[in-house]
């Protein structure tokens, strides 16, 4: 099979790493989504294992679709029978960004009419039943391109199953492993997230230390895919736990907000990782650093998320007097703030472009 993970913008080349990590073949990342070539483990294997990536496509086929004879009849043309069983639903969703056909439901309905007849034809029935397990369509027309998938995650992989409560502008799963990855955190080190809100950073950082598969706490869409047998999730699942770590890691994460720490403590209790996570409640603007090397990561609020600029200008100079002489620790800031290094008062080592939600920052690598 082709398969597809879509991605945050900035985050592609990541997954790519993970997925050939993985050992998956013909790994080739384009925007906002990396392609691969694999069977049924290797779906079921990228749906537990992928910490960077939204979801898991598989792509049916990808043509020219200018006009909705064309979006029909390439539709039908696809081999929908190889994964979708005559008892099963099969919704449709999509998009439509530069192309002839801008209506998103009269392409839905054309689609759904398409693999309904495909499906008809080859099952010998006027109607499907449509009573059983979800196999979720969905369609991207780009420049009157047309791609169709099949959506094997279901809800998306940052929803790892135990985030339950959120704070104000929740850092979104996959960004936070993300950053997580950049700074090669393996549990190592200290590890510090001074303004830890929900706790996603620190949870993160433990489930990587770990080498816990993000997706062990929840299941998919695919495991209802008559195609793909029970047994194998189950095999994947068990060789996922038999590749965990142990270990005495110091990774900690406090916020001047009580009401936030006992989110974060619930969210790390449900994670699974409560025992490996030290929180504490402190003013992150009269941290002092041990002298100890370590790893800082972390996502302060800013004038987009929070407070409004001037306060985020005041917050990273407070924060650069206390932190920036600490020249042994690593330290990874994500913040829309244009003028950060200015405030914060020290040149970034590196920056990369990353996307929070709709929120273009940067995260700020000091080594």
């Amino acid at each position: 099979m082709t398969l597809c993970v879509p991605c945050l913008f900035g985050l592609e080349g990541l997954a790519a790493d993970e997925l050939r990590y993985l050992g998956m073949e013909n790994v080739r990342s384009e925007t906002g989504r990396v392609l691969f070539e694999g069977d049924e483990r290797a779906l079921v294997k990228a749906n537990l294992w992928l910490r960077t990536g939204e979801r898991v496509y598989v792509l049916l086929g990808e043509f020219s679709a200018p006009t909705f004879d064309a979006l029909f009849e390439g539709t039908k043309a696809l081999p929908w029978e190889r994964f979708i069983d005559y008892y099963a639903a099969f919704p449709v969703k999509g998009s439509s960004l530069d192309s002839a056909l801008k209506s998103i439901p009269d392409c839905q309905r054309i689609v759904k009419k398409a693999v309904a007849e495909r499906l008809g034809q080859k099952y010998r029935a006027q109607r499907l039943p449509e009573t059983g397990g979800t196999c979720q369509i969905r369609f991207s027309l780009l420049k009157d391109r047309a791609s169709l998938y099949l959506d094997a995650s279901g809800p998306s992989l940052h929803k790892r199953g135990w985030r339950a409560e959120a704070t104000a502008a929740p850092l979104r799963e996959t960004l936070a492993a993300a950053m997580v990855k950049l700074s090669r955190f393996k549990g190592r080190e200290t590890f510090l997230d001074p303004f830890c809100g929900s706790g996603t950073i620190a949870i993160e950082a433990a489930l990587a230390a770990l080498n816990r598969a993000p997706g062990l706490g929840r299941r998919f869409a695919a495991e209802e895919w008559k195609s793909i047998p029970a047994a194998l999730w189950a095999e994947e699942r068990a060789a996922a736990k038999e590749k965990e770590y142990r270990g005495d890691y110091r990774i900690f994460a406090s916020d001047v907000d009580p009401k936030a720490l006992e989110v974060a403590e619930e969210n790390a209790r449900k994670a699974g990782v409560a025992a490996y996570i030290t929180f504490s409640q402190a003013d992150a603007r009269r941290l002092t650093l041990p002298e100890e090397k370590g790893v800082l990561i972390t996502n302060p609020p800013y004038g987009d998320r929070l407070l409004d600029t001037r306060e985020a200008e005041l917050l990273a100079r407070s924060i650069g007097k206390s932190w920036r002489s600490s020249k042994d620790w690593h330290m990874y800031i994500l913040t829309s703030d244009l003028d950060f290094e200015k405030n914060f008062g020290r040149r970034a080592s590196k920056r990369r472009k990353l996307y929070n939600g709709m929120i273009q920052c940067q995260l700020y690598m000091y080594f």
